[in-house]
């Protein structure tokens, strides 16, 4: 039997003590809030942890988790040629408990943005529908399922709350 190929990671909407929400400008993305792949051996909220220090050089502690997403399309990479499998998210509200805003490899600028501006900067269909699913958290998880058609459009396939 062969396993199937899923990405899995990690995205942590991190507020600091005012309630502003920590945004990153990814290189290929724009500004979205931290998170990735989890690495082989690494649980979910250490990996969500670890992204939120490597993009952004912030400390935060995961509160509880918002949602899980699965974008069910295999499409192309930014080179054009390398697929991505399917992938499962899983998104955290964390808070910031210490460290000092800094660029990485992967990121070229880092910022606290209030709450309500937040989708003023986030571009990627995407991304904005799981910050939506942020805001609008009333204690059960979101569960989204979406297609990629393009990098500015995805296709809904499923919300519910479980």
């Amino acid at each position: 039997m062969a396993f199937p190929t899923h990405i899995v990671s990690a995205g942590g909407i991190v507020e600091d003590e005012h309630g502003h929400i920590l945004l990153v400008k990814a290189h290929d993305d724009g500004w979205v809030y931290p998170g990735g792949i989890t690495e082989v051996g690494e649980n979910l909220i250490d990996g969500v942890i670890r992204e939120i220090k490597e993009e952004s050089g912030i400390d935060a502690t995961v509160s509880h988790l918002i949602s899980v997403v699965s974008n069910t399309a295999i499409h192309k990479w930014y080179d054009g040629v390398t697929d991505v499998p399917t992938k499962v998210m899983f998104d955290f509200a964390c808070k910031a408990v210490g460290g000092e805003l800094a660029i990485s490899d992967e990121t070229s600028e880092c910022r606290w943005v209030p709450k309500e501006k937040v989708l003023d900067l986030i571009t990627l269909p995407a991304i904005r529908m799981r910050y939506e699913a942020y805001l609008s958290f009333t204690g059960s998880v979101h569960y989204i399922e979406y297609a990629t058609a393009t990098t500015s459009a995805c296709d809904i396939k499923l919300q519910r709350h479980v």
